[in-house]
């Protein structure tokens, strides 16, 4: 257990980010027990020009200036800070020695910024924790004298759509994971993906408040829109997007079984607004709903499916809606992936559209109360209690390696 320790936090999330947040969890049960400071990137020279009117951007840029504190208090044990500095943007330049050089020049203005803050609260023995900042994070090292470094990957960020990382992170990533006193991830797929570059590499799960969908604890009523919608109500919530989503296994489900009424609860991208689904009188379209509204919805489903599409971007995600279904006692049908091993043994897991058909009918059939109350005691176990615990366990035994080290150097 770590306790009465100090820990720096740097990631890819800002502290005032509209979304949920692993980073921001993970810090604030980090903070429970001990000395937080939640470091927030710095501004980027593009954003401080192209984005000066928007409020973060002009928040930062007061900090900047010196027109605002850029250290405050969040709670007892937690501070946020925002550095007082512009880095460069850099991303787009293709050459890598002129990439690798003004990256060392940012990761330097980064860390002689956190430094302050770091003085500034007397946290001078502490622990690095970085969440995903693979750019600024490669340099840090040098910067900063942690007690041991801790890299955290929640994503695939290196092969996602996203530009941004595309260019040099394949690159750099390997190059930090290996930099690292240890690795956690929440997910099996990531956690091999390290352990190429770095032996100490593990996976610690995954967080989840579920309080909002535990059965047992509050009352949840069936949504309205679902009454009129005859059973079986094969259910699905969330960003219904066609590069995550198998838009073609949905249309295979809705037209193997007619009688089956399949029900989308989110906002829909142009693939799902362009797809066939819409032509099917047993395929019903929700639309987006408020995040406290959603159990209400999944009350309704008797069987909850994950129909992901294999590609890089997704075969590796923690799928967090899991935990949600499994926490409402639903059965669930998902794609297999490495990652969905780790629900193995509560959920029905399928390769084709073929399995999804004949998963479906059997999760109808075995469905009973007390396999409910299984899955819903099993999400629990996921708390960010216990996703902090597992990482408390990986930054003791860096602690004691890194310890162990300097006593072998000495001598």
């Amino acid at each position: 257990m770590i306790k009465n320790r100090n820990i720096v936090v740097i990631g890819i999330q800002p502290w005032d980010i509209e979304i949920g947040s692993n980073c921001k969890n993970i810090a604030i049960e980090f903070a429970k027990d001990n000395n937080v400071l939640y470091v927030n990137s710095p501004l980027d020279r593009i954003s401080s020009l192209k984005d000066k009117k928007s409020p973060k951007v002009a928040k930062r840029l007061e900090v900047v200036k010196g027109k605002r504190k850029a250290l405050s208090q969040i709670d007892d044990r937690l501070w946020e800070f925002n550095p007082q500095t512009i880095t460069e943007s850099i991303n787009r330049i293709p050459s890598a020695m002129v990439f690798d050089n003004l990256n060392k020049i940012n990761s330097r203005r980064f860390g002689r910024e956190i430094n302050k803050a770091i003085e500034h609260l007397k946290m001078e023995n502490f622990i690095l924790f970085n969440d995903s900042s693979m750019f600024l994070g490669l340099y840090l090292d040098k910067y900063l004298t942690s007690e041991s470094y801790i890299y955290y990957i929640r994503d695939n960020l290196v092969n996602s759509p996203f530009p941004y990382w595309n260019t040099h992170g394949k690159r750099i990533e390997p190059k930090l994971i290996s930099k690292a006193n240890a690795v956690v991830t929440n997910s099996l797929y990531y956690a091999e993906y390290a352990k190429q570059y770095n032996p100490d590499s593990y996976m610690v799960g995954q967080g989840c408040d579920t309080s909002l969908f535990d059965f047992k604890t509050r009352e949840i009523k069936t949504a309205t829109e679902l009454k009129n919608i005859s059973s079986p109500v094969i259910g699905y919530v969330g960003n219904l997007a066609g590069i995550r989503l198998d838009i073609d296994l949905l249309e295979h489900i809705v037209r193997s079984k007619p009688a089956w009424q399949l029900v989308l609860v989110g906002p829909e991208d142009e693939a799902f607004k362009k797809s066939d689904l819409h032509g099917f009188p047993n395929v019903h379209f929700l639309g987006s709903k408020p995040p406290d509204s959603l159990p209400e919805f999944i009350s309704g489903f008797d069987v909850c499916i994950n129909p992901q599409v294999l590609n890089i971007t997704t075969i590796g995600n923690y799928p967090r809606k899991i935990d949600e279904y499994l926490a409402m006692g639903k059965p669930v049908v998902a794609t297999y992936t490495k990652a969905m091993e780790y629900f193995k043994d509560f959920t029905y897991l399928g390769k084709t559209k073929e399995d999804y058909v004949r998963l479906i009918s059997r999760a109808l059939e075995e469905n009973t109360p007390e396999v409910a109350m299984r899955r819903r005691d099993y999400a629990l176990t996921h708390s960010w209690e216990n996703n902090v615990k597992a990482i408390y366990d990986v930054m003791e035994t860096s602690l004691k390696n890194e310890k162990t080290n300097i006593n072998i150097v000495r001598s």
